[in-house]
C-alpha cells in the first residue's frame, strides 16, 4: 500500500514539473519572470475540475492527460478527436448517445487544452472584426465555435473540460482546422461580474422607441437606451467585406408568437458582431447608447450601435422607463397604409406558391453538398443554408449537429428533381447552435467540399431561385463526375467567376436557366429582406420547376440508347406482314439483319444536354466525345453540309442540347418463316453501334483550361496532346484521302522479328503549296525557297514537281476526321528548327521511287507521331489562286455507260437503302467450321444527284471487307459524297459500285428528321418512250386490257424447292425447314390510251389484281396448297388459255374465269417502277414491225417494245364527284 502511495506521489511530482514547464512558456507573459500564482491557478483550477466528477476520487490529478499547446495542436493532431476531463468514459459515452445509429465517433485523447478566449485573430487589425471566436496561448490562435457566450468570458484564461478538434480536411478549401468548445469553458481566475448601477438606466421599450422614430425631429432624445425581449435575430450579412446583423426586440408582456410593438436595431460595428454569437431569442436584453440611421437606398430610418454601445442582460430592478411626451404619442395610434403587392396579383396566385414561416429544431443527419449549404435534418427534410452567409458555421455542420432554425421558411413540392420539403433561410432568420457532433467528419467527394465561392455567385449574383438553386446544385454535380479530376481540375471546374474570366461551370448552366428566370425578377437587396414590412424574399412565393435538363454521362447516355433501341426492336414491325409472309428464310433474316433507330434530343424527358470533351481516336479514325465514364462517336457538320475541319477544336468541350442519338442494330438470326417472329429464340446475337450527330450552330464550344496541378495526379491522352514547342511546318493543299483501312506496311531492317500485322492507316495526295518556314515568335517565317528564288513573296508559286503522298499510321490517325479534299492544311513539326529537310526527305521506311512515279507522285512522306495539323488560313498563302470548294462529280452519262476504261467514279447521292447483303460466292465456299468468320458485306441503293437530271436515277453500292465495317453517317436519308468509287458492270449488264482503298466518303447532310416522301409523279406511258430518262418510279392511270399469265406456288421457306401440301419435295430429305411459303406472281397488259405496258404484281399484289379480299385470297392460297403450284398462261384476248395445270381442276377453272371478268379487266390506278433500272446498261430493244387491221385495210407499222413494269401498289381510281 505505502509502495503504491510513493509511486503515486513520483507521478503526481511529475504531472506537476510538467505542468509548471508547460504553463511557463505557453501561458505566461513573454520575457517575463515565471509567474508562480499563474502556475498555480492554473494547476488549482485542473484539479478542482477533476474532483467535481464523482468518479475521480481515486487520484486527485489527472495523470494520464497531459497538457497541449495550440501549436501542437494544429502541427501534430492530423486526425480529429476529442477530449473529456473525466476518468471514467461515462460523460463520454452520455454525449456520443445524442449521435444515434450509424456514424464513426470522434477518437478520445487525454489532452488539456488552455487559452484565453478572444475575438480578434493576432493577424487581423482592430477594424477588421468579423465576430469569430479564438483560442489563444503564447504559440498561436485557433478559431473555435461555441454554443453559448458571455462577453464577460472574452479575454480571460480558460481550461476548457470538453472539446473536438478537426484538423482541416484534405481537399477542403477552407484550410484550417478549428475547436469545438461543448462544455462550458472553467475561468482560471474568477470572472469580475458587471457592477450594479448606481442609478436606474433609463430605457426605452419598443412601443415608444418605435414612436420616436418616426418623430424624432419634433422630440429628441440623445442615444437613448433600448430595452425589450429579442424575438428576431436575422442572419450575418457579408456585402463588400462589410458585416452586419439586424435584431428585432419586442415588449416584455407579450408571449412568443403574439403580436405587439417592435422595433429593429441594426448592427454594423465590427467589434459589436461578437453580439450575434451572444444573442438568444426569447432573452431580454438593454442596448445602450443608440442613434438613428437611414438605411442606404431606402426613405425609412433605423435604430443603430455606435463604437461605445453595450449589450447588457435586461434586469427589471436596475431599469426606469424614459417619459416621452404624450401628444405624439396619441397621433401614432392611427396605423400606417401596409404596402401590398397588388400587381398582378390574381394572375400570379395560380403561378406561385405561399411558404410557410416556422421554427424547427433538428439535428443533421446527412450532408448533401457542403459547399452548397445543402443538408438533410432528421433523414426527411433538406435544410439549405445557401441563402445566408454561414462560412464559419459551415464547418461545424455534419452528422449529429443539432440546430434550431428561427423563422425558416417550409417549401413542398419545389420540383427541379427534388422530392423532400425544403427548410430554407432567408436573412430575415437565422441559425442557433444547439450542440456539436460526436461524429467524425465524413469523407466527401471534392465537389462536395469545393467551389462555395461559386455556390454563393449562384444566389447572390445569379439570383436563382431556391427550386432552381436545387437543380444547379445537382447538375454541377452531374458535370463535376463528368468532367473531374481528369479533364479539368475541382477548382478549376467550380472556379467563381469574375470579370473577362467566366467560370466554366456557370456558361454550362446558363443556357438552361435562362429561359426559366422570368422576366423582371426583383434583384434581392439584402436591406429590404431584413427590414421591410411585410417581409419579401426569395422563398415566400415560388414555383414548382421542372427539371430543366440534366447532364447524363456519356455512358448512360449510349445505355440508354441501346435499351430503346432493342425495345423499340420488333421483327413484325420492320417486315410488313404483307412483306415478310412471302420471303425465303434467307430473306427474311437478311432484311432483319440491320436496323436503325434515331433518337432525336427531344423524345428525352427531361431534356438530356449532351456534354463531353472533343477528341480524334487513333484506334477508329472517328470524333468522339470523351468523359471520365466513356467515349461516344460523333459526327458534327455545318450548316453548309461541310465537315469539321479545324483541329484546334481537339481538347474543347462541347455541350449541345439539339442532337440524335443513333442506334445501328445488327442482328444474327435463323428465323425459320415469317410465324416464327414472335419467338426470341431464334435471335442468336445482337450487337449495336451507338453515335451521336450535330449541327455545330447548335453546339456551345468552350476551351478548356490547362489543368493545374493539384493534389490529384494528371492523367494524359494522347488524342487530346498538348500543344508541342513548334520548330517548322508547311503548307500544303490536299486533293484526294483514301480510305482508312489496315494495310500491310514493310518491316524496317533492324526490326524485331515478328510477322507483320496491317496496320491502320491511310493515305493522302496534295501539293506543296510553299517551302519549309521556321518559327519566328508567335508567327511563321518567310518560306524557304522551293528551288527559284523569290523573296519578295511569302509563298513560291505551286510547281508540278510539288506533289506530295502523305501516309497517316498509329497515333497520326487521329487527323483523319479533319482532313477533306480541297482544303488547306498546315504539318507543324517539333523540336529544333534546324533540322534540314524535314518535310522533304522519307526514311529507310518509305516506298521505292517507281510506285510513287505510277502514283504521279513526285515525294512521299509518313507523318510522325509528334507532328501536329492545323487548318490553313487565306493569310498563309496570298500568291495561290483560289481554290475551288467544288467536290468531284462524274458525269452521269459515264457513270451509266458500258465504257469501264477509266472505272474510278465520284458522285454525290441520297441513300435510299441499307441492307447486309450475302458474301460472295468465294467465302460461301469455305469449310463448315469457319462459317461463323464470314461477315457479309453492305448493300447501300442510293439516288443519283445530278444537275441535268430531273429525275434521279439509282445505283447499288457494295461495301465489303476490308472497309468493314462502313463508317457512321451512311444512313438511310442520308446525303453523301462518294469519291473514287470502283464502277462495275454485272453479268447482266447492271451498273453497281464498290470499294476500294482509293474510295473516300464525306457526310453532306444527316437524314431528315421526318421519312416522309414526295409523291411519285403521275405520267402518260408514252412519256417512258420519250428522249432523255424518264422516272424511274411513277403512277398511272390506266386500264388492264387482258392477263398475260398468272402463277401461285408453294415453295420451301429454307431451300426455295417446291412444297405440295406444305411438305419440302427434295429427293434427299436433309432439307431442315418443316414450313412452306406463298409466292405468286400475274403479269398484266395495261394502256391509258397513249401507249402498252406489261405489268408484273408479286404477292399480296395479285389479289389486289385480282380484286380479291384478304379473305378470298387465303382461301385460294390454300386451294394451291394441295398441288403446290398453279400456273395459267394467256396468249391473247379470245385466245385459248395455256395452262400446265390440269384444265378441269376447280381453282384453275376458277381463275381462268376470273381473269378474263370485269372484276379484272378495269381501270386501276398504277403506282411502279421501271424492270429496266437506269443503270442496266443492256442495249435497247429496237422497234419492231406490226400488222394491224382497220376493217378490210392492213397496215403495218413500226411499234416500240411495250415498257416492262414491277407494280409498287395497285388501287381502284378515284371516281369523279357526282354533279349537284
Amino acid at each position: 500500500m505505502a509502495a503504491c502511495r510513493a509511486q503515486a506521489s513520483a507521478s503526481e511530482q511529475a504531472w506537476l514539473e510538467a505542468a509548471q514547464t508547460f504553463i511557463q512558456a505557453t501561458l505566461s507573459p513573454a520575457g517575463k519572470e515565471p509567474n508562480k500564482q499563474l502556475t498555480q491557478s492554473v494547476i488549482d483550477c485542473v484539479k478542482e475540475t477533476w474532483l467535481s466528477q464523482r468518479e475521480n476520487q481515486d487520484f486527485t490529478l489527472p495523470l494520464n492527460y497531459s497538457f497541449v499547446s495550440v501549436q501542437n495542436l494544429q502541427t501534430h493532431q492530423r486526425m480529429p478527436c476529442c477530449s473529456h476531463l473525466s476518468r471514467s468514459g461515462h460523460a463520454h459515452q452520455a454525449w456520443s448517445q445524442g449521435a444515434g445509429p450509424g456514424g464513426s465517433l470522434l477518437p478520445r485523447e487525454p489532452l488539456l487544452l488552455l487559452g484565453t478566449l478572444i475575438n480578434l485573430s493576432e493577424d487581423l487589425e482592430q477594424e477588421c472584426r468579423s465576430g469569430s471566436l479564438y483560442v489563444r496561448d503564447n504559440t498561436g490562435s485557433v478559431g473555435c465555435e461555441l454554443t453559448d457566450l458571455d462577453l464577460s468570458w472574452l479575454g480571460h484564461l480558460f481550461l476548457f473540460p470538453s472539446w473536438s478538434y478537426l484538423p482541416p480536411a484534405k481537399k477542403n478549401s477552407l484550410g484550417e482546422g478549428h475547436l469545438e468548445l461543448w462544455g462550458t469553458p472553467v475561468p482560471v481566475f474568477p470572472l469580475a461580474g458587471r457592477p450594479d448601477p448606481l442609478t436606474p438606466i433609463p430605457v426605452l421599450y419598443p412601443e415608444k422607441a418605435s414612436c420616436l422614430l418616426r418623430y424624432r425631429k419634433r422630440h429628441k432624445v440623445k442615444e437613448p437606451n433600448l430595452a425589450g425581449k429579442l424575438v428576431r435575430l436575422s442572419a450575418l450579412v457579408i456585402t463588400q467585406n462589410k458585416r452586419y446583423f439586424v435584431l428585432t426586440l419586442g415588449e416584455l408582456s407579450h408571449a412568443e408568437g403574439q403580436a405587439g410593438s417592435q422595433v429593429s436595431v441594426i448592427v454594423q460595428i465590427p467589434a459589436q458582431m461578437v453580439w450575434h454569437r451572444v444573442l438568444r431569442p426569447g432573452r431580454a436584453y438593454i442596448l445602450t447608447k443608440l442613434r438613428v440611421t437611414k438605411t442606404r437606398g431606402r426613405r425609412y430610418s433605423i435604430w443603430t450601435t455606435i463604437p461605445s454601445s453595450d449589450l447588457v442582460p435586461l434586469r427589471p430592478d436596475y431599469v426606469q422607463e424614459l417619459e416621452l411626451d404624450i401628444r405624439f404619442l396619441e397621433a401614432d395610434l392611427i396605423p400606417l397604409p401596409q404596402p401590398t403587392n397588388s400587381k398582378d396579383s390574381g394572375r400570379q396566385e395560380g403561378l406561385f406558391r405561399n411558404s410557410k414561416v416556422l421554427h424547427y429544431l433538428g439535428t443533421v443527419t446527412d450532408v448533401l453538398n457542403e459547399s452548397a449549404s445543402l443538408y438533410i435534418l432528421d433523414g426527411e427534410l433538406i435544410l439549405c443554408l445557401a441563402y445566408q452567409h454561414i462560412r464559419g458555421l459551415r464547418r461545424v455542420i455534419r452528422p449529429g449537429v443539432r440546430l434550431e432554425l428561427r423563422d425558416v421558411h417550409l417549401l413542398q413540392s419545389v420540383g427541379g428533381g427534388t422530392t423532400r420539403p425544403v427548410l430554407a433561410l432567408c436573412l430575415h432568420g437565422t441559425v442557433l447552435l444547439q450542440s456539436f457532433s460526436p461524429l467524425k467528419p465524413e469523407s466527401l467527394p471534392p465537389f462536395k467540399v469545393r467551389g462555395a465561392s461559386l455556390y454563393e455567385q449562384l444566389v447572390w449574383e445569379c439570383q436563382l431561385g431556391l427550386p432552381l438553386y436545387l437543380w444547379a446544385t445537382k447538375a454541377l454535380e452531374e458535370l463535376a463526375c463528368k468532367l473531374c479530376p481528369y479533364v479539368l481540375r475541382y477548382h478549376q471546374f467550380l472556379r467563381h467567376s469574375s470579370p473577362g474570366n467566366p467560370s466554366l461551370a456557370l456558361q454550362l448552366l446558363a443556357p438552361s436557366w435562362d429561359v426559366l428566370i422570368p422576366r423582371g425578377t426583383p434583384v434581392r437587396h439584402a436591406y429590404s429582406e431584413l427590414l421591410e414590412e411585410p417581409h419579401h424574399c426569395p422563398h415566400q412565393k415560388y414555383t414548382q420547376v421542372q427539371t430543366p435538363c440534366s447532364f447524363p454521362t456519356l455512358l448512360d447516355l449510349a445505355e440508354e440508347g441501346q435499351r430503346r433501341a432493342w425495345a423499340a426492336f420488333d421483327p413484325k414491325a420492320l417486315l410488313p406482314l404483307s412483306e415478310a409472309a412471302h420471303l425465303t428464310s434467307c430473306q427474311l433474316n437478311r432484311h432483319l439483319a440491320w436496323s436503325w433507330l434515331c433518337l432525336p434530343s427531344c423524345v428525352f424527358q427531361p431534356a438530356q444536354v449532351l456534354l463531353g470533351v472533343l477528341v480524334a481516336s487513333s484506334h477508329k479514325g472517328c470524333l468522339q466525345l470523351r468523359d471520365l465514364r466513356a467515349s461516344l462517336p460523333c459526327m458534327p457538320l455545318t450548316e453548309n453540309s461541310q465537315p469539321l475541319t479545324d483541329p484546334k477544336l481537339i481538347g474543347c468541350l462541347v455541350r449541345v442540347e439539339k442532337f440524335r442519338l443513333v442506334v445501328e442494330r445488327e442482328v444474327r438470326s435463323s428465323f425459320p418463316s415469317w410465324k416464327e417472329l414472335d419467338a426470341a429464340g431464334f435471335i442468336q446475337k445482337k450487337q449495336a453501334r451507338v453515335y451521336v450527330q450535330f449541327l455545330l450552330p447548335d453546339a456551345l464550344i468552350l476551351p478548356v483550361p490547362r489543368p493545374t496541378f493539384d493534389s490529384e495526379s494528371p492523367q494524359t491522352d494522347p488524342s487530346c496532346p498538348e500543344e508541342p514547342r513548334v520548330g517548322q511546318s508547311r503548307l500544303f493543299l490536299l486533293s484526294h484521302k483514301e480510305a482508312l483501312m489496315k494495310r500491310n506496311f514493310c518491316v524496317l531492317p533492324g526490326a524485331r522479328l515478328r510477322p507483320p500485322k496491317p496496320t491502320l492507316s491511310f493515305y493522302v495526295s496534295g501539293t506543296w503549296l510553299c517551302g519549309t518556314q521556321r518559327k519566328e515568335g508567335s508567327g511563321w517565317g518567310p518560306p524557304e525557297s522551293l528551288g527559284v528564288e523569290n523573296k519578295d513573296q511569302k509563298c513560291c508559286a505551286i510547281r508540278p514537281s510539288s506533289q506530295v503522298s502523305l501516309i497517316f499510321l498509329g497515333s497520326s490517325v487521329r487527323w483523319f476526321p479533319f482532313l477533306y479534299p480541297n482544303q488547306v492544311y498546315r504539318l507543324v513539326a517539333p523540336g529544333p528548327s534546324q533540322t534540314p529537310m524535314l518535310f522533304e526527305t522519307e526514311g529507310s521506311s518509305g516506298p521505292s521511287q517507281r510506285p510513287l512515279e505510277l502514283a504521279g507522285t513526285q515525294s512521299c512522306l509518313t507523318v510522325q507521331e509528334e507532328w501536329t495539323l492545323e487548318l490553313g488560313s487565306s493569310q498563309d498563302i496570298p500568291n495561290v489562286p483560289e481554290i475551288s470548294k467544288a467536290l468531284p462529280e462524274s458525269s452521269l452519262t459515264h457513270l451509266l455507260s458500258d465504257n469501264i476504261s477509266n472505272s474510278l467514279v465520284s458522285f454525290s447521292a441520297e441513300i435510299l437503302s441499307r441492307i447486309l447483303c450475302e458474301p460472295p460466292l468465294a467465302l460461301r465456299r469455305i469449310k463448315p467450321e469457319n462459317a461463323g468468320a464470314v461477315k457479309t458485306g453492305v448493300k447501300l441503293t442510293v439516288a443519283l444527284e445530278m444537275d441535268d437530271c430531273d429525275y434521279p436515277p439509282h445505283l447499288d453500292i457494295y461495301i465489303e471487307e476490308p472497309h468493314l465495317p462502313p463508317q457512321i453517317g451512311l444512313l438511310p436519308g442520308a446525303r453523301v459524297h462518294f469519291s473514287q468509287l470502283e464502277k462495275k458492270i454485272s453479268r447482266s449488264n447492271i451498273v453497281y459500285c464498290c470499294f476500294r482503298p482509293s474510295t473516300s466518303v464525306q457526310v453532306l447532310s444527316f437524314p431528315p428528321e421526318t421519312q416522309a416522301r414526295a409523291p411519285l409523279p403521275h405520267i402518260y406511258l408514252a412519256e417512258l418512250f420519250q428522249g432523255g430518262r424518264g422516272p424511274f418510279q411513277a403512277t398511272a392511270s390506266c386500264h388492264v386490257v387482258f392477263v398475260l399469265s398468272l402463277q401461285i406456288l408453294w415453295v420451301c421457306a429454307h431451300c426455295t424447292s417446291l412444297a405440295p401440301q406444305g411438305r419440302c419435295s427434295r429427293q434427299d430429305h436433309n432439307c431442315p425447314a418443316q414450313t412452306a411459303i406463298s409466292q405468286a406472281s400475274i403479269r398484266l397488259l395495261v394502256e391509258d390510251g397513249t401507249a402498252e405496258a406489261t405489268v408484273t404484281c408479286r404477292n399480296h399484289l395479285v389479289a389486289a389484281a385480282l380484286g380479291l379480299s384478304p379473305s378470298d385470297w387465303t382461301s385460294v392460297l390454300e386451294c394451291a396448297r394441295r398441288p403446290g403450284r398453279v400456273a395459267l398462261q394467256f396468249t391473247g384476248p379470245g385466245a385459248p388459255t395455256e395452262s400446265p395445270s390440269k384444265a378441269h381442276e376447280p381453282l384453275a377453272l376458277f381463275l381462268r374465269t376470273l381473269c378474263g371478268s370485269p372484276s379484272v379487266l378495269r381501270p386501276i390506278k398504277l403506282s411502279f417502277a421501271l424492270e429496266r433500272r437506269p443503270s442496266d446498261v443492256t442495249p435497247l430493244e429496237p422497234a419492231r414491225l406490226q400488222q394491224f387491221q382497220c376493217g378490210e385495210l392492213s397496215l403495218r407499222t413500226k411499234v416500240n417494245p411495250r415498257p416492262r413494269l414491277l407494280c409498287l401498289s395497285l388501287q381502284e381510281p378515284e371516281l369523279p364527284a357526282a354533279p349537284s
